[in-house]
């Protein structure tokens, strides 16, 4: 891969001082030129989580003192002329599920708010060793179960194009913290959108990555010291720039410490270095999730702009959203069961696919849609039921194969809606959404983001436009496994035709 670096120039008018928005690329560029300090670049920043967190609740715990610290100790190994590591000097945040030495970790739970890590978290230490600059955690929901960002720790983190309205979850803090211009990079971790939806949120850059190529230890969704990574689940980087994701994605990819004697990782380069090299796919349409009038017109729009510089190719997707989430959401549930409310529990450990059960939970309040039906079969999953979602997801695997021999790239929306507000009461299972005046069940996040995940694939979030209403619009861009190379490539060169980074009003 080549360097980054080496393909971006700094604006010489702009102000040195002005880095609110620059992207990690932009920040490493003049700090290697000298037009800017660690330390100029770790003040900024924190001078501006001083002034507009209290408003937007997005940084739950600060190391500004340590932060500090090693911006001066990084401005004087680059004074001395030493190597130094390709995120050198880089403020960031991490989201608060990923263990940091010596800074609180709580995923967001009452219970683990006085935890404090020895070590870091595998893909946080090695962004510190290529020498980033942690100033702090960001706020995520309880244990992650959630696409919004709130807890019982910290309270409600507010979308900066929009105060009323939902950051998106898991990594919702950590997509808002990007938008609100306090950082310039951020590590998510994703299994039911978790970075995809934010970044769609916030009207950011999301990479979920290909299963397994960045490790999660250290990454918390059950008690500090848990070794097993839930099944689906990822880490991948998020950012302001297609060229961000791409230096934290080589610096964080790799065998985990288990593996790491017997085997090592090689991404294959893009599929293409230009638009016109690319053959792309777009998948807008299905009855189980139809798309809000407003995100459609900024996701057409985007095809439109493609069909004259690119390869648009119309072909017949091979599934349906509804066989996939068949798949998907009794796969996922499990990995959640512990953290659910006490009633979804008793009916988890009792759910069986049966239509008397589905029927007693719709009188206890659950009305269930075929992704919750999906979810309450999958909270009571027996051995021989896994095995048989075992094959039917690999089917599904091999049937992206195939499709990514006829296509480099699939379009999708990431979800049906742009931001919706804030709706804390009641859970995953009980609320609802309010999408172009018709009612939708809350887990209609779900739908859009199922694919990549239940098939390992890389999947690319992506801003194109914004609502009249104000609001970011994201595409998702999902290749074939292990090609995240390809995704990234595409949403940089996605953003020279349309969208691409905009500041909140």
């Amino acid at each position: 891969m080549c360097d980054p670096l080496a393909l971006v120039l700094i604006d010489e008018r702009q102000a040195v001082g002005d880095s609110r928005y620059w992207s990690a690329t932009e920040c490493l560029s003049a700090l290697r030129r000298g037009d800017i300090s660690a330390v100029e670049l770790v003040d900024g920043a924190i001078s501006r989580i001083e002034a507009s967190n209290p408003r937007l609740n997005i940084v739950v715990a600060t190391d500004f003192e340590r932060a500090r610290s090693k911006a001066i100790a990084a401005d004087s190994a680059l004074a001395a002329g030493g190597s130094v590591g390709p995120l050198h000097g880089l403020p960031m945040t991490v989201k608060d599920s990923f263990e940091t030495a010596g800074l609180v970790t709580t995923c967001g739970a009452p219970e683990l708010r006085h935890h404090l890590p020895k070590t870091d978290a595998v893909a946080v230490d090695r962004l510190t060793e290529a020498g980033a600059i942690v100033l702090g955690k960001t706020n995520v929901p309880l244990f992650l179960v959630d696409w919004q960002s709130y807890n019982d720790v910290y309270g409600l983190t507010r979308n900066p194009w929009d105060s009323e309205r939902t950051v998106g979850g898991s990594s919702g803090g950590a997509a808002a913290a990007l938008a609100a211009g306090f950082v310039p990079l951020e590590i998510g971790s994703d299994v039911g959108g978790s970075i995809r939806i934010p970044a769609h949120f916030c009207g950011v850059y999301g990479h979920k990555s290909s299963q397994g190529i960045i490790p999660l230890d250290g990454h918390l969704m059950g008690p500090p010291g848990t070794l097993a990574v839930p099944d689906l689940l990822v880490a991948g980087p998020m950012a302001r720039s297609p060229l961000d994701l791409s230096l934290a994605l080589q610096v964080m990819a790799g065998a985990d410490p288990m593996n790491s004697s017997g085997w090592g990782l090689g991404l294959p380069p893009p599929r293409g270095r230009d638009l016109r090299d690319l053959r792309v796919a777009y998948w807008f349409d299905d009855p189980r999730s139809p798309l809000e009038e407003a995100v459609r017109a900024e996701l057409e729009a985007t095809v439109d702009a493609l069909r004259s510089r690119t390869n648009v190719v119309e072909i017949d997707i091979p599934f349906t959203l509804d066989e996939v989430l068949d798949v998907y959401a009794p796969l996922l549930v499990p990995i959640f069961s512990h953290v659910m409310s006490a009633p979804a529990r008793y009916l988890a450990r009792a759910a069986r696919p049966a239509l008397p059960m589905l029927r007693l939970c719709e009188r206890l309040g659950y009305n269930l849609d075929p992704i919750r039906a999906g979810a309450l079969t999958g909270a009571g999953l027996s051995h021989m039921k896994w095995l048989d979602l075992n094959e039917r997801r690999s089917r599904l695997r091999w049937a992206c194969r195939t499709l990514f021999r006829e296509v480099d790239v699939l379009l999708t929306p990431t979800a049906a809606f742009a931001a919706p507000h804030h709706k804390t009461k009641g859970s995953s299972y009980t609320r609802t959404l309010r999408v172009d005046g018709k009612r939708r069940h809350y887990a209609d996040h779900l739908c859009w983001i199922a694919l990549a995940t239940i098939a390992h694939l890389p999947a690319t979030s992506a801003p194109v436009g914004v609502t009249p209403d104000g609001l970011p619009v994201n595409v998702q861009i999902i290749g074939d496994y292990l090609d995240d190379r390809t995704t990234i490539k595409f949403a940089e060169l996605l953003s020279e035709v349309r969208g691409g980074f905009q500041p909140p009003p």
